[in-house]
């Protein structure tokens, strides 16, 4: 499950100015390639290893939020509803 995040291309002088503009570009998924005089020397790429687990963390952060969560029947939460419109 990859999704695309569109490639940011600056020049040398730019991402020397900006660096660390350009890691947090990166840390959000975005591949950041640097050129001098229009070639590229560089790419800046996210660490895949890192963004899977930020979501695996995320994943169980919401299991662990729906585990506390009250279960209701649908009687209850008629109920409650109405009880709110009094």
């Amino acid at each position: 499950m990859s999704t695309t995040i569109p490639t940011k291309t600056i020049q040398a002088s730019e991402a020397k100015t900006h660096f660390l503009r350009i890691l947090n570009d990166v840390e959000q998924g975005q591949t950041v390639t640097i050129t001098r005089h229009g070639k590229t020397v560089a790419r800046i790429v996210p660490d895949e290893a890192a963004r899977q687990e930020k979501i695996r963390a995320a994943f169980e952060t919401m299991r662990e939020i729906r585990k506390r969560t009250v279960k209701m029947t649908v009687e209850e939460i008629l109920s409650a509803r109405d009880e709110g419109r009094k």
